[in-house]
């Protein structure tokens, strides 16, 4: 067995001549304890709400995404789309025309995304559990066109979920100045009318802002004809989302983006990802601090073994040996603050997923979710256990060189 190793454990469980440093040593395990139980709750947190998140965005928004590198819009009759078009693995293949426009109702106006869709959009995503309201997903029928609003946008325009008079939608057409002396002559307008139902994705950018209308209207507003400014996709079942996504990358070239869900989210998913790196940079620097309390238990332990290191520098011990036995002695406390840390985390993560013991505080279902949501995730447990180690046996490492020359020095 490591001899320097063999001390350090017996010096960690034995009793002490002084009972105070039993307590001190109890005290920095639990703060090293605490601390990584910290890291271990918050970052899980920060998982829930991107979890969370994502199962909003995954009923609205297409497995694969195909937009143009420059320019807004785009044919979908070329060639390489075609070839894509082709694939096996392609289940739904959508074509979509999204684009700015000033939407009036009666005396108020509001600035939408008008987003153009295909039939079988209802097919493409899970918009159905999205509906609120006696209507079904239709986006047209013979004479009129419909538009489906979001929760929060039809708020701010008054409308209601049923609303009698025709929503005005206009949209600058393209290539023409406008007159000043009859400035409505530069724009379209085109109406659209109520569908019975409105669409909440619990998001504010869908919510407060799009309507979704069938692709010839768009065409219409925009001045248009086949042009498309998306293609989105839906997969066959148990096809690899990656492999197909590098693919269709591959043969579409330079000219094509081609998104997965999460990367039509980069901004959401940036943002709260800089926000758990913030948080984990801020509890990292309170574990170090918390780590500097080992060596006080370490410096009180030093003075309290002088006899025994004298007797094993009689035996021939030198003096790096008994620095190592003391930096062992950190280092163990250290592991099992962690190891502590880490398993009280993992239960009241386990707690808070089964019971909710911490709620967000809205009631009367004012947040989306009741309790704070909590996703463990393996490499972030990992990621934790190395930053404890790291942190804890850098933090003792000069201080115990220091103080057992200082302390322990022959006399």
């Amino acid at each position: 067995m490591n001899f320097p190793l063999f001390i350090a454990r017996r010096y960690l469980f034995s009793k002490k001549k002084h009972n105070a440093i039993n307590i001190i040593s109890a005290i920095s395990a639990c703060g090293v304890a605490l601390g990584t139980l910290a890291l271990v709750c918050t970052l899980s947190v920060f998982n829930g709400f991107q979890d969370m998140v994502a199962s909003f965005f995954t009923a609205f928004d297409p497995e694969l995404k195909i937009t143009v590198r420059e320019g807004k819009v785009f044919a979908p009759s070329s060639p390489t789309l075609q070839q894509v078009k082709s694939l096996p693995e392609i289940d739904i293949w959508t074509e979509t025309l999204e684009e700015n426009a000033m939407v009036q109702y009666k005396d108020r106006q509001a600035m939408a995304v008008i987003k153009g869709v295909e039939d079988n959009f209802r097919q493409l995503t899970s918009i159905d559990s999205l509906l609120y309201g006696t209507g079904t997903f239709l986006l047209n029928d013979s004479i009129v066109d419909y538009g489906f609003m979001g929760v929060e946008f039809i708020s701010e325009l008054g409308t209601g979920l049923h609303f009698v008079n025709p929503l005005s939608v206009y949209a600058p057409k393209r290539n023409v100045r406008v007159n000043i002396a009859n400035p409505t002559a530069a724009f379209n307008r085109e109406y659209l009318f109520s569908p019975g139902a409105v669409f909440a994705v619990n998001q504010q950018k869908y919510d407060a802002h799009y309507i979704l209308t069938s692709l010839s209207f768009a065409r219409r507003l925009f001045d248009y004809e086949t042009e498309v400014s998306a293609i989105e996709l839906k997969l066959k079942p148990g096809a690899d989302l990656h492999s197909v996504q590098k693919k269709i990358a591959t043969i579409l070239g330079d000219r094509f983006t081609v998104q997965n869900r999460y990367e039509q989210q980069a901004d959401v998913f940036r943002i709260m990802e800089i926000e758990k790196l913030i948080s984990y940079l801020f509890l990292t620097f309170i574990l170090a601090i918390a780590c500097f309390n080992v060596i006080g238990s370490l410096s009180m332990l030093i003075l309290d073994k002088r006899e025994d290191v004298e007797t094993l520098r009689n035996l021939g011990a030198d003096d790096r040996l008994i620095a190592r036995i003391f930096l062992l002695e950190g280092r163990l406390i250290t592991l099992f603050g962690a190891l502590a840390g880490i398993a009280l985390g993992l239960l009241l993560c386990f707690l808070q997923q089964r019971f909710g013991l911490i709620s967000l505080g809205g009631g009367n279902g004012a947040f989306v979710v009741d309790a704070y949501p909590v996703s463990v995730h393996a490499t972030d447990i990992f990621l934790i256990f190395g930053t404890v180690i790291a942190v804890g046996f850098l933090s003792v490492w000069y201080p115990v060189r220091y103080l057992s020359r200082r302390l322990l020095g022959k006399r």
